[in-house]
């Protein structure tokens, strides 16, 4: 197996509860959030004032669990006028399916 402190890096970011509950919820977020103002769900990801209500967190802890996130290459994000919205990086999920099938080989 290669590149195994990327892998760390990638399941620590996912071994917190709150940010594998954000990652899920990014997975489908027509289904976890509703329509938003500004920025498409889908295509400009999910606003993170949406995150924050949902979690019931503060926004300095979404902020904390997004930059953590991001930083695993998991989650990208985009700013839209004055707010930071958040999507899934499928191609990273992706890449993990693979890192876990090389795991169990």
């Amino acid at each position: 197996m290669k590149n195994i402190p990327q892998y760390a890096e990638t399941f620590a970011a996912l071994g917190n509860e709150n940010r594998l509950q954000i990652v899920n919820w990014l997975r489908d977020p027509k289904a976890h959030f509703p329509k938003q103002a500004d920025g498409d769900l889908v295509l400009d990801g999910v606003c993170s004032g949406a995150i924050v209500r949902k979690l019931a967190i503060s926004q300095p802890s979404v902020t904390a669990h997004m930059k953590i996130l991001i930083g695993a290459d998991l989650v990208v994000a985009k700013k839209v006028k004055q707010w930071t919205f958040y999507k899934l990086n499928r191609e990273k999920l992706k890449l993990i399916e693979k890192q876990l099938s090389e795991l169990s080989g």
